[in-house]
């Protein structure tokens, strides 16, 4: 075997061997016995004018491209949700609230954010100066007018705190930190679309998938031990066990990639991350349709489908965008499923399928052991972050999916 076809072999053998041990050990119900406590790390204040990470605000390694300003009217409008943590004090000087609008990963950064403030200074607590932006206050493409970034200080307006206000929001999670000026610090955050790009790709609720029985029920009514129409190695139909599911959230918003297609007609919506079943032709076997991502799917080519008998090739005929409540990626045995009769890969972010599938043989493995009984959360599983993570540092940028973020599911 070349050099060359064995360096991902390789590389997938030292994926795998990180994520056995350390990843179920440190994920654990509390510390290892005989494990020393590491003592509390101490934040470094950021400088003045210093940014973190130390890339520009609008490329992949910050807070990515600006996709355009959101407007009251607009059907983007749905993708901000208000915050009222009374541990927050929001300035609101318009008197419209506007202030409070923000997409939901900017809400969870900043109530968290919220917390250490709290705990640093007892008795002081965040406060916004501006948020979502609709008057047209910011520079051209800021993304105030996305609900995705918002200015800070503390309550009590003391400066000398700000370059550690501006570490405790790194702390917490914000994809871009600015010390702007000497009045306020400035936050940003991914959209929702290039965010769940990084952790996996998912369905929305009502998507429905058929059990074993015959019965057709929606994803958010499927619970781990059931077992749902897949595609097996070779091509052909079987039923797979639901393990667990690498992402659950009822209550979020997402923008999904629509896949329509003709003779049979089908309509299958998912993040524009995840992969699933593409050949240039229908007379493709299925086992060599290749995985591609939602986004790159092109009408003219062509699906795998549920048909009568097994599986067959469906044209796509449209491909659009559409904004859906819910994301559920559940993970089977067999790596994927038939959701609304089409053929998907469980997996995102990822370019390649049966890497995806070999990178999650550990987790298949521990559920088989010791997880049998385990019960759907909310949020996006442990394993799929780690995964992406651990995979920047392995894989080729091209290996990952990009959604034209300028400079995963899900």
């Amino acid at each position: 075997m070349s050099p060359a076809r064995l360096r991902p072999r390789l590389r997938v053998c030292l994926l795998l061997l990180l994520l056995l041990v350390p990843a179920a050990r440190g994920c654990g119900p509390g510390r290892v016995v005989g494990s020393r406590r590491r003592p509390p790390r101490k934040l470094v204040p950021l400088a003045y004018k210093q940014f973190s990470p130390n890339v520009p605000e609008k490329t992949l390694g910050a807070s990515g491209r600006y996709e355009g300003k959101i407007a009251r009217s607009s059907e983007r409008f749905k993708e901000l949700t208000p915050n009222y943590n009374p541990d927050i004090i929001f300035k609101d000087e318009e008197n419209t609230g506007a202030d409070r609008l923000m997409t939901q990963r900017c809400k969870d950064r900043l109530n968290s954010l919220a917390i250490s403030v709290m705990n640093q200074w007892p008795g002081v607590k965040l406060r916004v100066t501006e948020g979502w932006d609709e008057d047209g206050h910011h520079s051209e493409e800021s993304l105030h007018y996305e609900g995705r970034a918002v200015d800070i200080t503390t309550s009590d307006r003391d400066r000398n705190k700000y370059g550690l206000l501006a570490r405790l929001a790194v702390e917490a999670g914000f994809d871009w930190v600015y010390y702007e000026s000497k009045a306020h610090v400035h936050c940003s955050v991914k959209s929702e679309h290039s965010a769940a790009a990084k952790t996996g790709g998912c369905f929305p609720a009502g998507a429905q998938v058929r059990l074993e029985s015959g019965a057709r029920v929606a994803l958010s009514a499927v619970r781990p031990g059931d077992r749902v129409l897949a595609m097996g190695e070779d091509g052909n139909p079987t039923f797979s066990e639901v393990l667990i599911f690498l992402d659950r959230e009822p209550d979020r918003l997402r923008v999904f990639q629509v896949i329509e297609t003709q003779d049979p007609p089908r309509r299958l919506a998912l993040t524009p991350a995840h992969l699933l079943f593409t050949a240039n032709n229908h007379t493709e076997p299925a086992a060599h349709f290749r995985a591609t991502f939602a986004s790159q799917v092109q009408p003219g080519q062509y699906v795998l489908v549920a048909g009568a008998p097994g599986l067959q090739p469906a044209r796509v005929a449209a491909v659009s965008t559409h904004i859906a409540l819910g994301a559920y990626a559940p993970l089977t045995r067999h790596g994927t499923l038939v959701v609304e009769d089409v053929v998907a890969s469980c997996f995102a972010a990822v370019a390649d399928h049966h890497l995806a599938h070999l990178a999650f043989w550990p987790l298949r493995l521990f559920h088989s052991l010791t997880w049998g009984s385990w019960t759907p959360g909310e949020g996006v599983h442990w394993y799929p972050q780690l995964l992406y993570r651990l995979g920047r540092l392995l894989l080729e940028e091209s290996s990952f999916h990009s959604l034209g973020v300028a400079g995963p599911g899900s």
